[in-house]
């Protein structure tokens, strides 16, 4: 490595990045238990929004949901387990589990003192908050739970997560509403990027379908009171009326390149691009001119070192509220300026709901997907065109289409706007980036152009130690 960055250093470039790849997936989705299973539903344009089940929604306005069809949590925990853990971490820790297997990260062929766990949730404990109140009201105070504070905190699914796979590297959970696990994939990338881990679990969970949840969100104005399924999460549709609320985890295992090479890992994808912004204009409305997710997207783009019409797809935020959907369509207009007529945009919440803090998560894995498969996820159950919402949406249909490069945004209620940039992998020359007619140099690949420069920088550093 010494070496490498003396030969970099002459050469004329700075001492080179660590590039950051996806080795592993793990989803558990209202579409789907897993990661396949939540896949192929997108491809079969599934809908994962039915009546809600959990409460008695009798005297709510709102009628649907996108609930984790069929759980029961001791498929996966034991019984003490599955008692002392609040359903949030428990999809977080069964996601993490599939991305962890899928990864092939083992004690034998990772460090993990270098494993780090960034795992981000926009409520976490809010079913177990109001159990434990109501138990308050009812019986008492020295009737709660001694595990009410270790079960509803919203670190809690990183933390779970971290003991559950034994990773004992940076344990981080960055709340910022629903941008949260976007915002947690990017700040790993970024820390493996420069250096701090090898390897990170990243992503989101979120299971805050409840009685206050709702309530919270349908007295705001905020959900749909929608009561066909096929009507009710409608992103940029013009009838649409307000987001479905929905649950569930996705996460994803970012590792170092050379780490990953070293063991034979398969890549995924690569994530090459992270931008995050404030709009510091209100508590839940997006900026009116989707500056700030625009700021956001232009960072992310300026991060990967790409144009944006080097963009072919954008798992828009897209929650099927008027504003979130008219400004985000102004922001990517911002952002990519004429080339946004010609991207690829859709929004998978017509078939999963809005899982919040969890988004970000499950959306990025689909964007993994698209990019693997080159199959580029509709936005189903779109009828109605709006004028402001004129982009090319993807409406209905899976569109069978080469995915180089792929953007997920993610904006939250604070004004927290979030984006990443992943892109198909393929090697580069450790010096320029090229990727054409590598050569190996020692352990690494470079381009002839650059293999000819270490051959003379090689013969005038043998001749100074000489002398």
């Amino acid at each position: 490595n010494y070496y490498s960055n003396k030969i970099s250093k002459k050469i004329g470039e700075k001492d080179m990045e660590r590039r950051v790849v996806i080795t592993g997936l793990g989803a558990i989705t209202p579409i789907g238990k897993d990661v396949n299973e939540s896949w192929n539903s997108i491809l079969n344009k599934k809908c994962g929004i039915d009546n809600i089940s959990l409460f008695d929604n009798s005297t709510f306005k709102t009628k649907v949901d996108a609930e984790v069809k069929n759980y029961e949590s001791q498929e996966y925990f034991d019984l003490k387990q599955s008692k002392r853990l609040d359903r949030s971490s428990q999809f977080a820790i069964i996601a993490s589990r599939e991305a962890f297997k899928d990864s092939g990260i083992t004690k034998e062929n990772t460090d993990f003192e270098r494993v780090g766990v960034f795992v981000s949730s926009g409520i976490a404990g809010l079913s177990t908050i109001q159990e434990q109140c109501t138990i308050n009201c009812t019986k008492g105070h020295n009737r709660i739970s001694p595990m009410f504070i270790p079960m509803s905190i919203a670190n809690m699914p990183a933390g779970n997560v971290a003991i559950e796979l034994g990773a004992k590297g940076e344990s981080i959970s960055i709340l910022s509403a629903c941008a949260s696990s976007t915002h947690a994939i990017g700040e790993a990338y970024k820390t493996i990027k420069y250096g701090s881990e090898d390897v990170i679990i990243a992503g989101g969970s979120e299971a805050s379908i409840c009685e206050i949840g709702i309530a919270g969100f349908e007295n705001m104005k905020a959900l749909s009171s929608a009561t066909d399924i096929t009507r009710a999460s409608i992103p940029f549709d013009k009838e649409r009326s307000g987001f479905v609320m929905g649950e569930g985890a996705g996460v994803l295992v970012l590792e170092e390149l050379e780490h990953a090479q070293k063991r034979g890992a398969k890549i995924y994808a690569e994530i090459i691009g992270y931008g995050a912004t404030s709009d510091a204009y209100h508590i839940t409305s997006p900026a009116p001119d989707g500056e700030g997710a625009a700021r956001a997207m232009t960072r992310a783009i300026e991060d990967a070192k790409i144009k944006p019409e080097d963009i072919n797809y954008i798992n828009a935020h897209g929650t099927s509220t008027h504003l979130n959907d008219s400004c985000e369509t102004m922001a990517i207009k911002k952002a990519l300026g004429e080339y946004s007529s010609k991207v690829m945009i859709s929004s998978t919440k017509g078939n999963t709901g809005h899982l919040l803090g969890a988004a970000g998560g499950v959306e990025a894995i689909f964007c993994t997907k698209a990019i693997e498969q080159g199959k580029v996820p509709p936005t189903i159950n779109y009828k109605e065109k709006d004028e402001e919402c004129d982009l090319d949406i993807v409406p209905n249909e899976v569109r069978n289409e080469k995915i180089n490069i792929a953007m997920s945004n993610s904006l939250g209620f604070g004004g927290h706007n979030a984006s990443i940039i992943l892109k198909k992998y393929e090697p580069n020359c450790i010096f320029c980036g090229n990727s054409k007619n590598l050569i190996a140099f020692k352990d690494k690949l470079v381009c002839p152009k650059c293999a000819e420069k270490i051959g003379a920088i090689q013969s005038t550093m043998n001749e100074e130690a000489d002398e």
